[in-house]
């Protein structure tokens, strides 16, 4: 009879711990990503939005809250949250410039009282040992202006998302102004993370009632997106 072979038993133990250890690893990878994040904040009175915050957590959610009106004509509405998934190129972008900017600890802002003010920014960094934060106009370092152009690109491209789906359900003529201007804001590189506003894309690109031209804008900004347009 021919032996059959089994695995010795501190082996097979080895091999639990190996399991174990990679899978407590990952645990705490994931709670470290749960934990670190990068925030953006602008405070501008008399501008739409009024208020704004971005969090990315290093797992790629982000959050965004807005106060503000839709347009200046129209009332404020309540607040604006939305959550949603941040592109893995952004994320580490993000990421990857706050480590240049030496995660706004010392001086970020430029000092200089004679500049036109812009707004309140504040940028912070938290991780599992470190909480760092700093506020300001204008700050000379080219890794903090870098971020800060980003975080106003993907708050202008979620603020559209914000007041097409306003126009969607109750000004569906006022469509095709928005999304030209969205169009023109794109090609001009103003706007980041359009992907994070395709739901209401699709929902107008499949809507029959919406005018023939604004449904192939539509198309068109999620094709740029890499959201295939709707079938």
């Amino acid at each position: 009879m021919t032996p059959v072979l089994r695995p010795h038993s501190g082996w097979k133990a080895r091999e639990a711990w190996l399991v174990l250890i990679c899978v407590l690893f990952a645990s705490f990878t994931f709670a470290q990503d749960a934990k670190t994040t990068v925030s953006f904040t602008l405070d501008f009175p008399q501008s739409i939005p009024d208020h704004y915050s971005i969090t990315v957590f290093a797992d790629g959610h982000a959050e965004y809250n807005s106060t503000g009106k839709l347009t200046p004509d129209s009332e404020p509405p309540d607040p604006f949250h939305l959550d949603f998934t941040i592109s893995p190129a952004t994320r580490q972008k993000i990421f990857d410039l706050s480590a240049k900017a030496k995660y706004f600890e010392g001086k970020v802002d430029s000092g200089k009282r004679n500049l036109a003010s812009t707004g309140k920014k504040g940028l912070a960094y938290r991780d599992g040992q470190r909480s760092t934060q700093a506020e300001y106009n204008y700050s000379p370092v080219p890794a903090v202006q870098e971020l800060t152009t980003l975080f106003q690109n993907i708050s202008t491209t979620l603020e559209f998302g914000r007041r097409l789906d306003y126009y969607h359900h109750y000004q569906k003529l006022a469509l095709e102004d928005e999304l030209k201007r969205m169009e023109e804001m794109t090609r001009d590189k103003n706007l980041d993370e359009i992907q994070a506003v395709a739901p209401i894309l699709q929902q107008i690109a499949t809507d029959q009632s919406v005018i023939n031209v604004s449904r192939a804008r539509a198309q068109r900004l999620l094709a740029i997106s890499g959201v295939a347009p709707p079938k």
